[in-house]
């Protein structure tokens, strides 16, 4: 037992520090993320792809859609990354998080509104429009339940389409 619990405590703490959203990454980051894992063996072909995601931290104007200055230089490395050979024949759903500060039907717009204002950014830096697609989640999936109302909370993910 003695053993057991420093490793409950190693992986609570690992599994918190994976949570938080990414401030900056370069181009090759993001590619690894989102680039789909090669199967193990030739012989599972018939195995659904794994789907990819990454959570980013995008700042927009106090209850509003539009991008902050200081976010746009991580969209345009996504907006390269999702050019690059190893994701150009992927799609991607572009989905807007908020924490649980007001009503679910206004945060679910408000989600809605920012998710649409990143994937226009990076249709307006050549990801081809039929890649990408917006969802507004609200605070439907909280990245931190235990605290609704945190920074963390409020993301855009970047996951491979269904």
């Amino acid at each position: 037992m003695k053993t057991i619990l420093p490793l409950l405590v190693v992986a609570a703490i690992a599994s918190v520090a994976q949570a938080q959203p990414i401030q900056d990454a370069s181009v090759d980051e993001l590619v690894q993320q989102l680039a789909p894992s090669k199967p193990a063996t030739r012989g599972l072909r018939n195995l659904a792809p794994e789907k990819r995601q990454i959570d980013l931290v995008i700042n927009f104007d106090f209850d509003s859609s539009r991008l902050q200055t200081s976010s746009q230089p991580l969209l345009e490395k996504l907006a390269e990354a999702l050019g690059s050979e190893r994701l150009q024949a992927q799609r991607f759903k572009v989905e807007g998080h908020t924490d649980a500060k007001g009503s679910a039907a206004y945060n679910e717009s408000l989600s809605a509104k920012r998710a649409q204002a990143v994937l226009e950014f990076l249709q307006a830096h050549g990801v081809q429009s039929g890649r990408l697609q917006a969802q507004g989640k609200g605070f439907a999936e909280l990245l931190n339940p235990a605290n609704p109302q945190a920074a963390e909370n409020r993301r855009v993910r970047i996951s491979t389409a269904d």
